[in-house]
């Protein structure tokens, strides 16, 4: 191993992570594979994330700070930075199996053809409860390459990829708010090959302070625009800046919130049938955000047996208000 040259660049981008960064850094060094940096791009945090990651007396982390200028500037500044060939993507309020960076190195030394990596994902509420397990939506490059451009191919901080091919694609776009990995991914899809794993690598976490928002929560304006610059492989500034200008109006505990609350919900509900946990995560989610009727639908449909449940999400249009 060595520090000065390390085969894998763990990127780890962190906005006020405080809470949960410690145990996203301890699952990183406790790797099976231990030949890595840990690089965290400090996004200009202003809770106790910095005091935190400063508790850590391990020579592979590696701190960079810079201004709060979100999250694709983060992993870009991380990118110059990286001294690996290989980066590892992941989030500071995530979890690492031990065996996430061996699994992932092994594949793209026996598959050198590789460009990207991913795998599924178990994902908890801001707990560390386990919810269910996210399948990716297509495992081999072939099923990759056929997906609709509307959907990710990978679930983002599982991925393994080679440092050049994502520089030689200009890195991520600052432009494409909150979707950045996704308009990579299209860009490098043309050419090379990528997979995903179907073990479970990584632990990811919902949060309700997270920029991630369900979509249903997000208006038909910001769909609008996100999937006609997917569709294009080319966004505006103008369009950027109107994504940015809706999701400041969301950006608010009623939403992010709300929002959190009836996504665990609905997965308490229909990925991890335990429907006394869901009522209790739709009633939050109805008490801050009392006009959406599909909280209502999913509150009744969490005393309805889990067969049924099943059926109605699979062959009637109770799916499209339920899915997550």
């Amino acid at each position: 191993m060595s520090i000065s040259n390390p085969i894998i660049t763990v990127l780890m981008p962190a906005y006020n992570a405080g809470n949960y960064i410690h145990e996203a850094i301890a699952s990183v060094l406790a790797q099976s594979f231990n030949d890595f940096e840990l690089l965290i791009v400090n996004d200009g945090s202003t809770d106790q994330t910095m005091q935190v990651i400063a508790s850590f007396k391990d020579e592979r982390i590696v701190v960079i700070n810079q201004e709060n200028l979100g999250v694709a500037s983060a992993l870009n500044t991380g990118l110059q930075h990286a001294r690996a060939a290989y980066i590892a993507r992941f989030d500071a309020d995530d979890v690492c199996y031990p065996n996430r960076l061996q699994v992932q190195y092994d594949f793209m030394q026996r598959h050198p053809e590789y460009q990207v990596v991913g795998s599924a994902a178990d994902y908890m509420d801001v707990e560390g409860h386990h919810l269910f397990t996210q399948e990716p939506a297509a495992f081999s490059n072939s099923q990759v390459q056929q997906l609709n451009y509307t959907i990710c191919p990978f679930i983002h901080s599982t991925v393994l990829y080679k440092k050049q091919v994502v520089l030689n694609n200009g890195g991520y776009n600052e432009l494409a708010y909150t979707f950045e990995d996704h308009f990579l991914w299209l860009q490098i899809l043309k050419e090379q090959k990528a997979c995903n794993l179907p073990e479970a690598l990584i632990k990811v976490r919902l949060n309700p302070e997270s920029i991630t928002i369900d979509e249903k929560w997000r208006p038909r304006k910001f769909l609008n625009i996100k999937y006609a610059a997917l569709k294009k492989r080319s966004i505006t500034q103008r369009d950027s800046d109107r994504l940015h200008e809706i999701g400041r109006e969301q950006y608010s505990h009623r939403i992010m919130h709300g929002s959190y609350y009836a996504l665990c919900g609905k997965k308490f509900l229909l990925n991890n049938y335990q429907p006394q946990k869901a009522r209790l995560h739709m009633a939050k989610a109805i008490s801050i955000h009392p006009l959406r009727l599909d909280n209502y639908l999913l509150y009744t449909l969490s005393y309805m047996p889990e067969k049924l449940i099943a059926w109605l999400h699979k062959i009637t249009s109770v799916s499209q208000l339920t899915r997550g």
